[in-house]
C-alpha cells in the first residue's frame, strides 16, 4: 500500500502538471504573449484576405443588365492587384430568385443568367492560376419551393418526400404554431387541399429542409462533396443555426401586434445542433481541408469553442456583434443610431473571447447589410479619410478580414425616392411595417436608406461611364448616382485613394505574423471619440489609433512606442513623438 499510494500520488501530480501546462498555454499575460497564436495548429487560411462577390451586381458581359461568371473571370487581375487570396461567391445556383438566389431549385446547376457550368469550371481554373481560392455559398437550411423534392412533397403530402420537409397538421383551423418568419407573416403555409402546413423560417417560397431525416442529410453531403471535387476550397454556410428545430413546435407568447412571435424563439429552444454539424464536417469538410465560414447568430458563450475552436464545426464564423447593435425593437423604423462606445465594446468583447479559442471572420459589410461607409461612420466622417479610418479599425483586428465588393473603393448607401425602386423582399416588408406603425412615407424610406441590404447590391462602380461600367444595358437594380465620383478606375490610378489604402493594409497583413496571430488589447476605452488598440506577439507590438471625431485630438503615446515606426496612415505626413496629434478621421498604425 505504501508503494501504491506513492504511485497514485505521482499520477495526481502528473495530472495537475498537465493541467498547469494547459493553463499556461492559454494564459493571456505579457509573459506568454509569444505563446498566443501558437497554441493552435497553423492552417492554410490563417493569413489570407477574403473578398465577397455578389455575382448579380459585379460585372455584366452579355448586356442583359445582370452580372455573370465571365464578368468575374475578367476581373481576377483587378482582385489579384488588390491582394485578395479567397473569393466568396454568393449563390449562382439555379433559382427562381425570390430571395436573390438563396432559394435554390437545383444545387447541381448554374443559373442561366450567370452562365454555364463550363464558365464556372473556367473560373475555378483561372483562380488557381492566380493563386486564389474559391468558396461557395452553402444554403441547406431551406431550398426553393420549385425544387424537385418539394414539388414531389406537394403532390403527395403523405409520401416519402413530405419527410424531406416539416409538414404538420393545423390546429383548430389555424397554423400549428404562432411563428413569424424572418421576412414577415406566418412561418407556416397551408398545403392546398389538406389540413397540413409546411414550415419556412424565411419566405414561403423557401421551405425548410428536415435535417432529422438521414436521407436528406446524405443527399446534402453528396452535393457538398460534388462541389469539392470540382475544385472549390470551402463554403460560407448560410443560416446554419436554423437547421435544428424544436420538433414539438410549441407556441410562445406573441411579441407583436400580429399575434405572432419570431421563429428565433423556437430555434433557441432547440438542442443538439452539434450532432448535425459534426456529422457534416466529418462527411465533407474534413476530407478536403476546407475553409468554412458559418453565418451564426445568437451563439451561447459556452458554445464558441465548439463552433470555431481548433476542432470546431467550422474554420471561423462571421462577427455580427456590431451589426446586431442596430436592431430595432420592432423593425428598422425604430432602430437606434449607432453608439460608438457600444460598438467599440462589442468588437473588443469578441476579440477577447476569441483569443484562446480561434479566429473570427471580421466584416463591416456584406450582401445582407448596408454599406459600412454609411452605417458605421458619423455623417461628418463620410469622406475618403473616414472610410480609410474605418478600414484600419476593423482590418487590423485579430481574425480573417472579409472585404465586400465595392468596399475597397468606399461605396455608400444609395438614396431612393420610392419603395418601388427597391428589389429586396425584406426591405419591402420593413417598409410596410414602418407604415403600419404610423411612420410617414418619408420616414419609412429613410429607414430603408439606413438599413436596406439593397444598399450593398447596387452595381459595382467600375468607372464613370454609363451604368458605372457595370453593363451596357439598364441594370437589374439602380446604380448609385455617385458612381461618377466613386469608381474603381479613378481609384486604381490615384495613389491617395481608398483602393490603394486597402492594398497597403492587405500587404501589411500578408507580411506580418503579428497582425495574424498577435493578441489584442483595447486602450483609451473611456474616450468617446477614439478607437485605439495594441496588438502583441512576443516582443513585437503595434498600436492603432483611429479618431472618429471631427476635432483634432492629442494623445500621449505609450513609452515603448515613442521611437516607433509609422506602418500606415491615412494622412501622408503622420509623425511619431511622445505625443500624437490626431487630426479629424485620422488613422495611424505604429510599430514598436
Amino acid at each position: 500500500p505504501a508503494t501504491r499510494s506513492e504511485s497514485v500520488f505521482s499520477k495526481i501530480l502528473l495530472i495537475l502538471n498537465n493541467f498547469k501546462q494547459l493553463e499556461m498555454s492559454f494564459a493571456i499575460t505579457p509573459e506568454s504573449n509569444e505563446r498566443n497564436g501558437a497554441f493552435m495548429k497553423r492552417k492554410w487560411w490563417h493569413d489570407k484576405v477574403a473578398y465577397q462577390i455578389y455575382p448579380k451586381s459585379f460585372l455584366d458581359t452579355n448586356g442583359d443588365g445582370i452580372g455573370d461568371l465571365k464578368g468575374i473571370i475578367s476581373k481576377l487581375d483587378y482582385l489579384k492587384e488588390l491582394g485578395i487570396d479567397i473569393i466568396w461567391l454568393s449563390p449562382v445556383y439555379e433559382s427562381p430568385f425570390v430571395d436573390q438566389g438563396y432559394d435554390i431549385s437545383d444545387y447541381y446547376k448554374i443559373a442561366e443568367q450567370f452562365g454555364t457550368m463550363d464558365d464556372f469550371d473556367t473560373l475555378v481554373a483561372e483562380m488557381k492560376k492566380h493563386g486564389m481560392h474559391l468558396i461557395m455559398d452553402l444554403v441547406v437550411n431551406h431550398c426553393s419551393d420549385k425544387h424537385e423534392w418539394f414539388q414531389k412533397a406537394l403532390a403527395d403530402p403523405d409520401g416519402p418526400y413530405a419527410g424531406y420537409f416539416y409538414f404538420r397538421e393545423g390546429k383548430d383551423g389555424k397554423a400549428p404554431s404562432n411563428y413569424r418568419s424572418n421576412f414577415g407573416g406566418s412561418a407556416w403555409t397551408k398545403v392546398p387541399g389538406t389540413n397540413k402546413y409546411y414550415l419556412h423560417t424565411f419566405a414561403k417560397e423557401q421551405p425548410d429542409l428536415n435535417w432529422e431525416n438521414p436521407v436528406v442529410r446524405k443527399k446534402i453531403y453528396e452535393m457538398i462533396n460534388w462541389w469539392f471535387e470540382k475544385g472549390i476550397s470551402g463554403f460560407r454556410i448560410d443560416a446554419i443555426i436554423n437547421i435544428k428545430k424544436n420538433l414539438d413546435f410549441p407556441s410562445f407568447p406573441a411579441d407583436g401586434d400580429d399575434g405572432l412571435v419570431s421563429c428565433d424563439k423556437m430555434l433557441a429552444s432547440a438542442h443538439g445542433i452539434g450532432t448535425f454539424l459534426e456529422e457534416m464536417k466529418h462527411e465533407t469538410f474534413d476530407k478536403y481541408d476546407a475553409f468554412t465560414v458559418g453565418e451564426v447568430f445568437h451563439l451561447k458563450e459556452d458554445e464558441l469553442r465548439e463552433f470555431i475552436g481548433e476542432d470546431g464545426h467550422f474554420s471561423t464564423k462571421f462577427d455580427f456583434s456590431a451589426h446586431v447593435l442596430s436592431y430595432g425593437e420592432h423593425g428598422w423604423y425604430d432602430a437606434p443610431a449607432l453608439d460608438f462606445n457600444r460598438w467599440r465594446t462589442a468588437l473588443f468583447d469578441t476579440q477577447k473571447a476569441d483569443l484562446t479559442v480561434g479566429f473570427e471572420a471580421n466584416i463591416i459589410e456584406n450582401h445582407d447589410e448596408p454599406r459600412g461607409a454609411t452605417h458605421y461612420l458619423p455623417a461628418h466622417a463620410r469622406n475618403e479619410a473616414g472610410v480609410k479610418m474605418l478600414a484600419a479599425t476593423y482590418f487590423l483586428l485579430r481574425g480573417i478580414p472579409f472585404i465586400y465588393q465595392g468596399q475597397e473603393i468606399g461605396m455608400t448607401n444609395c438614396v431612393r425616392n420610392d419603395i418601388s425602386e427597391y428589389d429586396d423582399i425584406s426591405t419591402k416588408d420593413q417598409y410596410q411595417a414602418a407604415l403600419n406603425a404610423g411612420c410617414s412615407k418619408e420616414a419609412a424610406l429613410h429607414a430603408c436608406y439606413e438599413n436596406s441590404r439593397d444598399n450593398a447590391r447596387t452595381p459595382m462602380q467600375w468607372d464613370d461611364s454609363a451604368y458605372a461600367g457595370f453593363s451596357t444595358a439598364t441594370p437589374w437594380i439602380m446604380v448609385n448616382p455617385n458612381y461618377t465620383k466613386i469608381n474603381a478606375r479613378d481609384q486604381i490610378n490615384r495613389e491617395d485613394s481608398v483602393f490603394k489604402y486597402y492594398q497597403k493594409l492587405i500587404k501589411l497583413r500578408h507580411e506580418s505574423e503579428l497582425i495574424v496571430y498577435g493578441t489584442y488589447d483595447l486602450i483609451l476605452d473611456d474616450d468617446k471619440d477614439i478607437y485605439a488598440y495594441i496588438r502583441t506577439l512576443g516582443d513585437e507590438k503595434l498600436i492603432v489609433y483611429c479618431n472618429f471625431s471631427e476635432n483634432t485630438r492629442e494623445v500621449e503615446l505609450p513609452k515603448e512606442f515613442t521611437n516607433g515606426k509609422v506602418l500606415i496612415s491615412n494622412y501622408s505626413d503622420a509623425k511619431v513623438n511622445h505625443k500624437i496629434t490626431l487630426r479629424p478621421y485620422e488613422a495611424i498604425v505604429i510599430q514598436k
